[in-house]
């Protein structure tokens, strides 16, 4: 019987389980049960607050002149992450950028908004969440348009600077990579950049088709990223259980682009989905990026096909 693969086969993860219950209206609290938050050091300033499993890591530069967020966590994690803030600094939390519009990333932003944070995202971002959300895993599932106070309420078509607690904070926009609003956050005198879902130590990168993502401009973002950062700089992935440094995003860069390489060899030679899905291109890396059950290869590698001509996300 013939394998029909689709870009989003596979079991899904607890984190895309979680928004599902969300927009069916289940009972949160039981999903998020004994969910902790812990803020760690990430480089000068910047702290990252990360939970069990390494998902929607948040960043967190605290200083005398109040507190700036990169991403808020799902809805339910909010009171938390503030807690979890109050750990690094009791100074006021003024600020909160949104690096693209995935409940796991703006989740929290309703409860933060009512404290009077002001929150900030790209244009795409506000224009995706004036809709019901969708998201990637599980053929593009949905999750209920945010709240109007969940919205950001500046947004940027190229780029925003903040100039808080002595350093310039530097937020703009990457090539279209896990979505077409994926910010990078830049902390220079910190040496610390928060690369949003475009880069991930967890699984292998999620392409949003949906909201616009695209494989071309994922390896267009880890290329500026690769550029941007030092031999010391510190960076707080999207998805992932540590702070890393340039080497690991050359390292899922590397594997991207092998990926995508063997791809289309077996495109040019005219095999079909099912048959590059057989040829295994992903095999070398599948230990270490692809055991996140929600996201492995049988998604990833539609995808890539997908987008380097081969045809139909389905195989039939």
């Amino acid at each position: 019987m013939t394998t029909r693969y689709h870009v989003f086969a596979g079991t899904v993860a607890a984190a895309a389980l979680t928004v599902v219950v969300a927009a069916s209206g289940q009972n949160q609290g039981t999903q998020f049960a004994g969910v902790e938050l812990t803020a760690v050091p990430a480089g000068g300033q910047v702290h990252m607050v990360q939970r069990s499993g390494g998902g929607g890591n948040v960043g967190v530069f605290a200083g005398p002149e109040g507190v700036l967020l990169v991403d808020s966590l799902f809805a339910p994690l909010a009171e938390r992450l503030v807690a979890a803030v109050r750990t690094v600094s009791d100074a006021d939390i003024r600020f909160l950028i949104n690096t693209h519009v995935h409940p796991d990333h703006i989740g929290g932003n309703e409860h933060l908004a009512d404290q009077g944070v002001l929150i900030f995202a790209h244009d795409n971002v506000r224009v995706r969440a004036l809709e019901r959300l969708r998201f990637p895993r599980r053929g593009g599932s949905f999750a209920p348009q945010p709240p109007d106070n969940a919205r950001p309420v500046i947004t940027y078509n190229d780029a925003v600077s903040f100039h808080l607690n002595g350093e310039e904070v530097r937020a703009f926009l990457a090539p279209p990579a896990h979505t077409d609003g994926d910010t990078f956050v830049h902390f220079p005198d910190s040496d610390v950049m928060h690369l949003g879902d475009v880069f991930r130590t967890t699984s292998y990168p999620v392409i949003d088709i949906f909201n616009g993502g695209s494989l071309a401009g994922t390896v267009d973002a880890l290329d500026m990223a690769i550029a941007m950062a030092g031999p010391d700089t510190r960076v707080i992935p999207g998805h992932g259980l540590e702070v890393v440094g340039r080497a690991a995003i050359i390292e899922f860069c590397d594997m991207i682009v092998d990926v995508r390489d063997q791809v289309q060899t077996l495109i040019t030679e005219g095999r079909g989905l099912d048959e590059v899905m057989a040829a295994r291109p992903t095999a070398a890396y599948d230990a270490r990026w692809g055991q996140e059950a929600s996201w492995n290869a049988n998604d990833f590698v539609p995808v890539v096909y997908h987008e380097l001509g081969g045809g139909s996300l389905y195989a039939r």
